[in-house]
């Protein structure tokens, strides 16, 4: 039962490190540098994102980060370490949070720009890309922070398993 715990905290962390990053990278780097493009340039190019996005690593580790987390959470609610519970319900905690802000405000934001359609038909591409790109980069800030909290909180039980062993 230890391996599985162990096991199960790692690959936590690691799943939320990569989509902490993924997220960080958005903001610090793709979104910025779009930002100093012509609107076509940012709608097409995010349409295109928003379908390349859609891959098998991608879901490892979006969807890893939440299944791992929530492992770990139930193969720790047994045992007698109960200071990795708190900082591993707080990861999970965050992490639900941040797929609730995908979820409500970037995946329809992403739906609404697809619904545009082709770059080269669109009729009015500053309007289209006010109402994508401000609340977008908004939320994907958000999904950052709390995923960068919920990676630091798996640290902090990563901590607290080895305190305990």
């Amino acid at each position: 039962m230890e391996t599985a715990r162990l096991a199960s905290l790692i690959a936590a962390t690691i799943t939320m490190g990569l989509v902490s990053g993924l997220f960080y990278g958005f903001s610090v780097s793709v979104m910025p540098g779009l930002k100093r493009t012509d609107d076509r340039t940012v709608i097409e190019v995010m349409q295109k994102i928003n379908v390349a996005i859609l891959n098998g690593w991608f879901v490892l580790g979006y969807i890893g980060a939440f299944l791992f987390t929530a492992l770990a959470v139930g193969l720790h609610v047994p045992s007698d370490g109960r200071d990795v519970l708190p900082p591993l319900v707080a990861a999970l905690v965050l992490y639900i949070a941040a797929m609730g802000v995908t979820n409500k405000v970037n995946i329809p934001l992403n739906n609404a720009l697809e619904k545009a359609g082709p770059v080269a038909r669109i009729a009015d591409p500053a309007a289209v890309r006010r109402a994508f790109e401000g609340p977008w980069v908004r939320a994907n800030v958000w999904r950052t922070l709390l995923c960068t909290a919920s990676l630091g909180c798996l640290g902090w039980a990563l901590f607290a398993y080895g305190a305990l062993r």
